[in-house]
């Protein structure tokens, strides 16, 4: 059997196909963006063709770069944006409304109905999850409720729910399968991470159909076979899991006190608690990790807001750099931010502090202030986010006898940024590590496949696998770090206040 694999990387604003060799190695990628519709005020959304089309398309030109037929592919991975919610007709295939993506906020009413009726600790035992519009389940109940005739269509066993995996894979099936994977099932709201079922009471208080809902297996198992029109032969869908959850097993962190952070328009930090389930104290959500089949695994997660899109507000609104890979020069071409701190809480502030109506502040301005002082600024709120996101990780840890995190792996567009990994690792004090791939999230589901074709014989010769590029040890005193992440800490609370 072939030792290629193919994974399918369905994102926000693109979709990118890869061949990966059985080394894990890049050997051929292609990618495409679609549009974002906005049709209101706090309101986006995905036109679900679109999303089919340019991923097919890439799939299909990825192969073609690499100079393989899809015979030559032992299996696809697919992973994918996560929480962003549609429904279509079982009989027609055809959406009945467009996708409604995870940053969509129109279902925060239905957000407050549940919690004035006293659901908050029970959606926090069963899913690990906030109440909040963030997750599938409100969108889904938006769509039964306003799209006319939906809630009868539900009723009758005529319409589908799916995150975009499911939606992927039925186009790619022909219809065959409708199914799921558990670490996309987790963001719903509607998923019981103990049992790994769709939970009847939180399904019944939001007057969702059970039939509406996928099957959900294990992240790397049997999800069907693609139709041959689509490459040319029938291929095994082998392994499935929402971005993050692949990011984390693209990084081979694969037990209790490993950790990951993906360095992208936000940030997104996981740290795998092995087989505890474990409800944060410090302001972060539980999740599946993504898995082959075995007893459940679980990981904390919080997310920054604002990481690279700060770097883009440099370019785009200050018109401070030309492009982003400018920002390193200019911020290295001052020793320091001289007492400048950027909170660029644009959309609020995320985990651990969870402040949404929260706006950015710039302090410590002074005469002598330059627009690079605000660059170095602007990279170490990066930092200074995910330093305060691993220490609430940390604490939770602690408290539950579990294992400190020893190194941070990092992925995402800007952990090739040295300066923003080298103040990462000082303010952090433990190593940050940067591995020779860093398409970690499409590695993830590629593994994920590999594992259930027999590509791989285990997670043992995945971590054997997994290779650094390049380590960031701490250089910076404990005591100058703590005084740097004080400064930063007073910055948030003055933001906060205002």
């Amino acid at each position: 059997m072939s030792d290629y694999l193919l994974a399918l990387d369905q994102g926000t604003s693109s979709s990118r196909s890869i061949v990966f060799d059985r080394t894990g190695r890049v050997v051929a990628m292609a990618q495409q963006e679609f549009p974002q519709i906005y049709p209101q005020p706090g309101w986006v959304e995905h036109e679900p063709q679109a999303l089919w089309t340019t991923q097919l398309a890439t799939a299909r030109q990825a192969l073609k770069k690499a100079g393989l037929s899809a015979s030559a592919i032992r299996a696809i991975g697919i992973t994918n944006q996560r929480e962003t919610t549609l429904v279509w007709n079982r009989k027609t295939g055809e959406p009945i409304h467009n996708a409604i993506v995870w940053q969509d906020r129109r279902a925060e009413a239905t957000c407050v109905e549940l919690r004035d009726r006293g659901l908050t600790d029970t959606v926090l035992q069963k899913t690990g999850l906030r109440i909040d519009a963030y997750f599938s389940a409100t969108k889904l109940a938006w769509l039964l409720d306003n799209v006319t005739g939906a809630r009868e269509q539900a009723e009758r066993g005529e319409l589908a729910f799916g995150t975009v995996d499911s939606w992927l894979i039925w186009k790619l099936t022909g219809g065959a399968q409708h199914v799921t994977d558990h670490s996309n099932a987790a963001r719903t709201m509607l998923f019981n991470i103990h049992d790994q079922r769709w939970d009847g009471e939180l399904l019944d208080a939001l007057r969702i159909p059970a039939s509406m809902m996928p099957k959900s297996l294990p992240s790397s198992a049997d999800f069907g076979l693609t139709q041959a029109e689509w490459l040319g032969a029938p291929l095994t869908i082998g392994g499935v899991a929402g971005d993050q959850q692949s990011a984390l097993f693209g990084q081979a962190c694969f037990s209790a006190g490993m950790a990951k952070n993906t360095y992208g328009t936000g940030c997104f930090m996981l740290m795998h608690t092995g087989e505890r389930f474990q409800i944060s104290e410090n302001g972060l959500i539980t999740t599946a990790a993504a898995q082959p089949p075995g007893r459940p695994q679980y990981a904390l997660e919080g997310s920054v807001f604002i990481g690279g899109a700060v770097i883009q507000w440099l370019r785009d609104g200050l018109n401070a750099i030309q492009s982003s890979s400018e920002v390193q020069a200019l911020a290295e071409s001052v020793p320091d931010t001289g007492g400048v701190v950027l909170v660029p809480a644009f959309t609020g502030l995320g985990a651990p502090y969870w402040q949404p109506d929260t706006r950015g502040s710039l302090t410590g301005l002074t005469r002598g202030t330059t627009v690079a002082h605000i660059a170095r600024a602007a990279l170490e709120s990066i930092a200074f986010q995910s330093t305060a996101l691993l220490a609430a990780m940390s604490r939770d840890a602690v408290s539950a006898g579990g294992v400190e995190v020893q190194e941070l792996r990092v992925d995402g567009g800007a952990c090739v940024n040295d300066l923003l990994m080298q103040f990462q690792a000082d303010l952090l004090g433990i190593p940050v590590v940067r591995p020779a791939v860093i398409e970690t999230t499409a590695l993830g589901a590629a593994y994920l496949a590999g594992l259930h074709t027999g590509l791989y014989q285990g997670l043992d010769e995945l971590s054997a696998q997994w290779r650094a590029e390049r380590t960031f040890e701490p250089q910076m005193a404990r005591e100058e770090a703590a005084e740097k992440m004080g400064r930063w800490e007073h910055a948030v609370r003055q933001t906060v206040a205002t």
